[in-house]
């Protein structure tokens, strides 16, 4: 029997490791296949030499780590993924400090993307450099890396990256998007776009102890609508902005909230008004067709708005509720603002669209809808206000309509025949012939005018539609206007 010494048997088992090394489908340098073998061993307490030490590492790696279909496919926990995508977004290199005395770090976060969705993978230091100077957003990548689950979901800490320039990805890079255009984890995002809606600066302290601010807007576009989260300095922006105005977002990143997406705007970004005025056209529900369970957007003419009120949560907290009653074409529907949305200026004879509300069970056997955090109140024309600048508020007593009793006193009612106009404000005998302009704010039975100030109930044979401005010309008989003529 052939007898070999130990510089022999040395020499034969690291080429053994070699040639395990070599047929591994990882990427993974020699020494580090070395280094993983030594540790298996110690592990196995000498139940494994460094031979089958270099088989059972090298199906580890087999099994944990290899090509994946496509972006869509990585998840975290994976040992090492390989992909191919296109560079869509780049940012800039951020310095850290590390532990003891090691150098500052550095990193770099891109944002990759293949048919299937995006993903963020981060280079670090010497690699972070290089990608500053090399990547090129548009240009294809064969990724090799390490998933993990970051702050704002899946991300690949890089290992090698190579440029592919025969890989073909459809993916579209873009300077500005539209909102249906977005997906998760883009990143650099510029888009124009109306506002819709904003919310109240909102406080909160972080994990270091300081305080952040965040703060809300609904924007859309011809092509549908997003939330935009406006953080710490970029909070004030939302204040600053009225619904109606068209803005440019600038660098944003998109994130996913309760399985939508939303676009993020921080430090590097900015929400800027812009001249252009932005279409938004939003597909509304009629009222007629609404059932319980669904969440719609209407659009209509105020009919009626409660006064605020106030309660007490279970947890002690105090909450708000304002109750509206919208009317279109179709019907009319009870509508609740909660918390922040009952301080919207909202008056009888406003025309606005109402996105994202629920539609509940409500009181006797009616549906009524449901405007929480997540909808959106915009209000496209308002009523005029009253004399001391407060909005017309007649009419908020609910789905009735007041009468004739809210108005002021005063002597002397102009007939038509006189050439007065809105006479009904200072009416006070039944029966009196007036005349009253307004805008139509129901067009059911009876008609319902308003003109800012007041609201008058008009029985009249005639066909009318919300929105349209008349006057009514009759006898005021109980509270009513029995009008002879409408034009």
């Amino acid at each position: 029997m052939l007898k070999r010494g130990p510089a022999l048997l040395a020499n034969t088992i690291m080429g053994a490791i070699e040639d395990v090394h070599a047929d591994l489908d990882a990427d993974i340098s020699l020494e580090e296949f070395r280094e993983a073998v030594e540790e298996k061993v110690a592990q196995m307490g000498g139940l494994a030499d460094e031979e089958t030490a270099a088989m059972l590492i090298a199906h580890e790696l087999d099994e944990e780590g290899g090509e994946v279909d496509s972006v869509a496919d990585i998840e975290p926990g994976m040992e090492e993924v390989k992909f191919v995508a296109k560079v869509v977004g780049i940012g800039d290199v951020r310095s850290f400090e590390r532990d003891g005395d090691q150098e500052d770090g550095r990193v770099l976060n891109v944002e990759v993307a293949d048919e299937t969705g995006s993903v963020r993978i981060t280079f670090w230091d010497k690699q972070a450099d290089a990608g500053e100077d090399e990547l090129e957003v548009g240009e294809t990548l064969r990724i090799a890396g390490r998933p993990k689950e970051g702050y704002n979901g899946v991300e690949v800490n890089v290992n090698q990256a190579e440029a592919d320039d025969d890989a073909d990805i459809d993916v579209q890079v873009q300077d500005t998007y539209r909102i249906e255009d977005l997906s998760l984890g883009l990143s650099d995002v510029n888009l124009r776009a109306k506002v819709l809606d904003t919310d109240a600066i909102r406080t909160f302290d972080r994990d270091d102890g300081s305080e952040g601010r965040v703060s809300n807007l609904k924007v859309g576009d011809e092509t549908g609508r997003v939330r935009v989260t406006l953080w710490d300095d970029r909070a004030d922006r939302a204040a600053e902005l009225d619904a109606g105005t068209s803005v440019e977002v600038v660098d944003g990143y998109v994130r996913e909230r309760d399985g939508s997406l939303e676009l993020h705007v921080g430090d590097r970004g900015a929400v800027e008004q812009i001249d252009e005025d932005v279409e938004y056209v939003p597909e509304t529900a009629d009222i007629a067709d609404l059932e319980i369970g669904d969440e719609v957007d209407i659009a209509g003419v105020v009919r009626s708005a409660d006064p605020k009120r106030t309660f007490d949560r279970d947890d002690g907290s105090e909450g708000q509720v304002r109750n509206i009653r919208v009317q279109d074409d179709t019907g009319d529907l009870r509508v609740a603002l909660w918390g922040e949305k009952a301080d919207e200026e909202i008056a009888p004879g406003d025309e606005v669209q109402l996105a994202d509300i629920e539609i509940q069970d409500g009181w006797e056997d009616d549906i009524e809808g449901s405007a929480g955090w997540q909808s959106t109140v915009t209000v496209f024309s308002e009523a005029e206000p009253g004399d001391d600048g407060s909005p017309a508020d007649a009419g908020a007593t609910g789905g009735d309509g007041p009468g004739l009793d809210d108005f002021a006193d005063g002597d002397g009612a102009e007939s038509a025949a006189d050439g007065g106009s809105n006479a009904a404000a200072t009416a006070e005998e039944s029966g009196e012939v007036v005349e009253f302009t307004g805008t139509v704010v129901q067009a059911g039975d009876p008609i319902i005018l308003d003109d800012g100030e007041e609201t008058v109930s008009v029985d009249a044979n005639t066909d009318v539609t919300l929105g349209q401005k008349l006057t009514a010309r009759g006898e005021l008989r109980d509270g009513r206007l029995d009008a002879e003529d409408v034009f």
